[in-house]
C-alpha cells in the first residue's frame, strides 16, 4: 500500500484524473497552503490532495447568521467541518498537481492544477495553518470488457450531448471535439463532462475498477438523454471540463 501525506483542500465539487481545476483562493487557511507549495523548486511537483465535501461548508462563516445571529464565526483549518473534519469528507479523493500559482496583490491566489492520481483518505490533521491528509493511492484496473464498454459510452456520450444542445438551443462547445479511445481516459472525461450532481460523480470517481465506472455511465447517460428527450426545455446549465470553485 502505497500512503502519501499532502495538503488537503475540500470542495464543493469532485477532481478526476486529467481534470483541469482553477481556483480562486482566498481564504487564509488555504492561502497559507499555497505559500507553502510554492517553497518547492520550479521542477518540483506542487501537489495537493482534493475531496469532495460531504457535509460542511466550501468556505467558512466570517459573520454571525442564520440560524443563530450570535454565533461566533469559526476560524482554523477545519473550519466549517465540525469537530472531526474527516467525517465532513467523501473517503475517495483525487491528487492535484499545480501547474501554475500566481499571488496577487491583496494576497490571494490564482492556481490552475491538474487531477493525476485517485486517493483514498485515511486521515486529517488539523493541528497546523492548513489540513493535511494521510492518503492510500488507488490503482485503476481496467476490469472486464473495458475496451467495448468505452466504444458504446461514447457513443451514448455523443447522443447525449446532441440532447443537451438541442435542449439549450445551442451548439456545446465540445460536440465535434475529437474524444480519446483509451478505456479509463473516456471513463473519466465523461464522468467530469456530465451534468451531474457531486453524489452521482463521486460514486464514478470511486468506482471500483474503469469497467464498472463505464457501465455506471451508460446507465446514466441513457437515462439522462432519456429525460431531455421529454423536457426539451431545461435549466441553463454549463457543460464544462473545467470546474470552478468560489475558494
Amino acid at each position: 500500500m502505497t500512503t502519501v501525506r499532502l495538503p488537503l483542500f475540500p470542495l464543493n465539487t469532485v477532481l478526476f484524473p486529467g481534470l483541469v481545476l482553477p481556483l480562486n483562493v482566498f481564504e487564509e487557511r488555504y492561502r497559507a497552503m499555497m505559500r507553502e507549495l510554492l517553497k518547492s523548486g520550479e521542477e518540483d511537483p506542487r501537489r495537493f490532495a482534493v475531496v469532495a465535501i460531504r457535509d460542511g461548508r466550501e468556505v467558512a462563516a466570517t459573520a454571525p447568521g442564520m440560524p443563530d445571529e450570535t454565533a461566533l464565526p469559526e476560524r482554523g483549518p477545519a473550519a466549517g467541518f465540525g469537530a472531526d473534519p474527516i467525517q465532513a469528507f467523501h473517503r475517495v479523493g483525487c491528487i492535484a498537481d499545480a501547474a501554475t500559482i500566481r499571488e496577487r496583490e491583496d494576497g490571494s491566489f490564482e492556481v490552475l492544477a491538474t487531477g493525476t492520481i485517485r486517493v483514498r483518505l485515511l486521515s486529517v490533521d488539523a493541528t497546523g495553518p492548513y489540513l493535511v491528509a494521510e492518503l492510500e493511492e488507488l490503482p485503476e484496473d481496467q476490469g472486464e470488457g473495458a475496451g467495448a464498454l468505452a466504444d458504446g459510452v461514447l457513443r451514448a456520450f455523443r447522443n447525449y450531448q446532441k440532447r443537451l444542445a438541442g435542449a439549450r438551443e445551442r451548439s456545446l462547445a465540445h460536440t465535434g471535439a475529437e474524444l480519446p479511445d483509451d478505456p479509463s481516459v473516456v471513463s473519466y472525461l465523461v464522468a467530469a463532462a456530465a451534468v451531474l450532481d457531486v453524489p452521482s460523480k463521486q460514486r464514478l470517481l470511486q468506482a471500483p475498477d474503469t469497467a464498472t465506472r463505464l457501465s455506471e455511465e451508460l446507465k446514466l447517460l441513457r437515462t439522462e438523454s432519456a429525460v431531455i428527450r421529454h423536457l426539451p426545455s431545461l435549466p441553463a446549465v454549463d457543460l464544462t471540463f473545467a470546474p470552478t470553485s468560489p475558494n
